[in-house]
């Protein structure tokens, strides 16, 4: 039995290490967002302070490993072979959980998993035993979860987020008017002193508060007194004398290497962040192998016998967490950190919520969102009318961004050093005020919030977006619910399951967990491989002239693929009456539309490079994308009714039709290789050649109409035939006029912008 016992405790550090990967991949991203986004300094450099501030962080989180063992039930009511029961459950969700939410990208919280997944397996165990017993759930389930405690710690979560959002945008606010958007001048003056208060208060709250969770609290020194009590009897000094240490050598490294202010505090926020991340997130990871190991050694000790009779009682007293276990899960999501292609990858959802300069939005809008915009708007507007004049103009001044277009300023605030110096303190506070309340809070949504406080006083949310952030507020905070539902209903039924059919079924959790895991991992692969394709014809920012017209070539290129492909196979498989096909090319038909919506939406930063020119050929890229969009929209109203028609089990087209539409799909199959072939060489003097060809489709089209006109007349097809018929004709009609329009406009592109730049 013992053997037993120990391979489930190896199984749960396995788990372990398996969520300390995926859990940094999608967590690092929160302190590492501010520091990468404003260019705060070298990528190398972020990285280093980042990994140092997680493993200090991790001898930190000692504290928080009592949530884990008793902070959501009462161990003492459980026996050793139960609360092992509910320790894999939760770890075996857990992986399940991350997989599934990496894998359809959805917005998740480790603390938020954690958390309802304790308290769904310890309640569906806790029932398990009562019914055993003959008891009432009703009236004993609260003897079993501590039902005190982790409502604390679930409306610590909720009041985090409200928290983290206020306190966010009222510190931003401040430092806006104190500094603007052009604060050269003000750091010149107030710098050193916004510097050394900031990471004086960091200091205050991740030393002095998150001492008394950390491995270091009882130390004793030489005077006879621990760590922790020498912090608390000097913690006014160390406050005072480190406010002024970091204001002299702020300065001094201002004055002797010219390190730029906000550089130093937004690094030192990473840090600070990273190791409040750790204090606090660690538990999520290794909280609960931790619990299940201090279990089985207590269980070993008593001589492990009886698993089904030995009490946890022992859980619910002071357990030290072994000081080298942290460092060596603080060494994981370090190396984690730095080699996961996820972790290095900066593109989050937080940023598209608070950037400040335009461009495509993460969200659609919704009813609430569009409710709230159109209250906050009119409240601002009478508002204005009872301040006075004066009062006004002077806080618009303080708030006016530095134009976007001004491409030779060096403080371009798409997402300046001051808002990312107050992400980071202000997140890091936070969290390391949780840690010493011994609350896990979402660092997830702690950070997340705090990046939308600032962002709405930065005005960051214009009447231009405000109603597609909130939206995508919305979105996240509701995937937060969405996570704790799952993950008590998915914890408590593994930990169920478990409890009544015996323990074979552990084996075939972990078998399931093991198979998800590496399904996902190849099924991200393949994705990572399609978007990687799918970016190459991206234009960047960066890009030069001659690259910019390369990968607009690729863009027409692959529509002109997709839209062949789309066309004739579609006609094929529609007279075929193949449903699974036609659905094959639905879905091709989609990515294609998303693929020129998405190329359209780039289009107005393109044309601001184009513009540097002479001559403006900014126009001509503008047309290339209206005329792809276009030919999306075609294949799409094209492909659909046939797909409609097929699924709804309507009469097919006549032989007669049969024959027209075959001989169309392969006029136009050889019209599209012509076409590619034409742009592909640039070959753009055969173009009257591809617009005779384009016309004789056309008189073809219209022949076939007036042959359907006829069958009407002779009554050889019905109503909704008809109706279709006409529908993919003029669909086609206006696909090749589109393409033909294409080719001109990527012509005239290609040849104005190599003649004017």
């Amino acid at each position: 039995m013992e053997t037993f016992y120990i391979v489930l405790v190896v199984v749960l550090f396995a788990l372990a290490i398996s969520d300390l990967i995926v859990g940094v991949s999608n967590d690092a991203v929160n302190f590492l967002n501010s520091a990468i986004g404003s260019k705060a300094a070298p990528k190398w450099v972020i990285f280093l302070m980042a990994s140092l501030g997680v493993l200090i962080g991790t001898t930190f989180s000692t504290g928080m490993m009592e949530v884990a063992r008793k902070g959501i039930f009462h161990p003492d009511m459980f026996f050793f072979s139960e609360i092992m029961i509910i320790f894999l459950a939760v770890m075996i969700t857990d992986v399940i959980l991350l997989d599934l939410f990496n894998t359809f990208g959805m917005p998740t919280s480790t603390t938020v998993s954690i958390v309802f997944e304790l308290l769904g397996a310890a309640v569906a165990v806790s029932v398990v035993k009562i019914k055993s017993a003959g008891g009432s759930v009703v009236m004993e389930l609260y003897k079993y979860i501590n039902s005190e405690k982790a409502l604390a710690i679930i409306t610590g979560i909720l009041v985090s987020v409200v928290i983290a959002f206020t306190v966010g945008a009222i510190v931003q606010y401040i430092a806006r008017l104190i500094f603007t958007f052009n604060y050269k001048r003000p750091m010149k003056y107030f710098g050193s002193t916004f510097g050394g208060l900031a990471i004086t208060v960091i200091t205050y709250f991740i030393l002095i508060k998150g001492m008394k969770g950390s491995s270091y609290a009882n130390i004793e020194l030489d005077s006879g007194i621990t760590v922790q009590n020498w912090v608390d009897q000097n913690s006014g000094l160390i406050l005072a004398y480190g406010f002024f240490f970091w204001v002299i050598l702020i300065q001094l490294l201002k004055w002797v290497f010219n390190i730029k202010i906000l550089k130093i505090v937004v690094l030192a926020g990473t840090f600070a962040l990273a190791m409040a991340f750790a204090g606090n997130d660690l538990v999520n990871f290794i909280g609960v192998p931790l619990a299940g190991f201090n279990a089985f050694k207590a269980w070993a000790a008593a001589g492990a016998t009886g698993a089904d009779t030995f009490s946890m009682g022992i859980l619910g007293g002071k357990v030290s967490s072994p000081t080298y276990m942290l460092v060596i899960a603080g060494l994981i999501m370090i190396i984690t950190l730095i080699l996961s292609k996820k972790a290095k990858s900066v593109i989050a959802t937080s940023l598209d919520l608070s950037r400040q300069n335009e461009g495509s939005e993460r969200f659609g809008s919704s009813f609430a969102a569009r409710m709230l915009v159109r209250g906050t708007t009119n409240f601002n507007k009478k508002l204005v009318q009872v301040l006075p004049g004066s009062v006004s103009r002077a806080v618009q001044s303080r708030f006016t961004a530095i134009p976007q277009n001004n491409l030779n300023n060096p403080d371009v605030p798409s997402f300046d050093k001051l808002r990312a110096s107050v992400n980071l303190v202000v997140a890091s506070i936070l969290i390391a005020f949780g840690t010493s309340l011994k609350l896990p809070l979402s660092t997830t949504y702690v950070t997340f919030m705090v990046a939308m406080g600032t962002s709405l006083s930065d005005r960051a949310w214009d009447r231009e977006s405000a109603v597609y952030r909130i939206s995508g507020v919305f979105a996240v905070i509701g995937g937060w619910f969405l996570t704790a539902l799952i993950a008590f209903t998915v914890s408590g039924l593994v930990a169920l399951l478990i409890a009544i059919s015996g323990n074979f079924m552990i084996f075939i959790f972990i078998a399931l967990a093991v198979l998800m895991v590496i399904r996902t991992h190849f099924f991200l692969k393949n994705r990572a491989s399609k978007k990687i394709a799918e970016e190459e014809d991206t234009v960047k920012d960066e890009d030069a002239f001659e690259e910019i017209i390369s990968k607009s070539t690729k863009q027409v290129v692959r529509a002109i693929v997709l839209t062949n492909q789309i066309v004739t196979l579609g006609i094929e498989n529609f007279l075929k009456e193949d449903r699974s096909e036609l659905n094959k090319l639905q879905e091709t038909c989609r990515t294609f539309s998303l693929k020129t919506k998405k190329n359209k939406d780039k289009a107005l930063s393109v044309v601001q490079k184009l513009t540097e020119g002479s001559v403006d050929t900014g126009h001509y890229y503008v047309q290339m994308m209206e005329h792809k969009r276009e030919m999306a929209h075609a294949v799409h109203y094209m492909l659909n009714p046939m797909i409609e028609h097929i699924g709804n089990n309507h009469k097919p087209f006549n032989k007669e039709q049969d024959i027209e539409l075959t001989k169309l799909a392969s006029e136009i199959d050889s019209f599209y290789n012509f076409v590619l072939h034409s742009v592909k060489e640039e070959n753009f003097e055969e173009l009257d050649s591809l617009i005779s060809e384009r016309d004789k489709i056309l008189e073809a089209l219209n022949e076939s109409e007036k042959n359907q006109i006829k069958r009407i007349k002779n009554r050889e097809v019905n109503t909704r035939n008809s109706q279709l018929f006409f529908k993919i004709n003029s669909e086609l009609e206006s696909l090749l006029l589109h393409t033909v329009n294409l080719v001109k406009s990527q012509r005239d592109f290609i040849t104005f912008t190599r003649k004017t730049k």
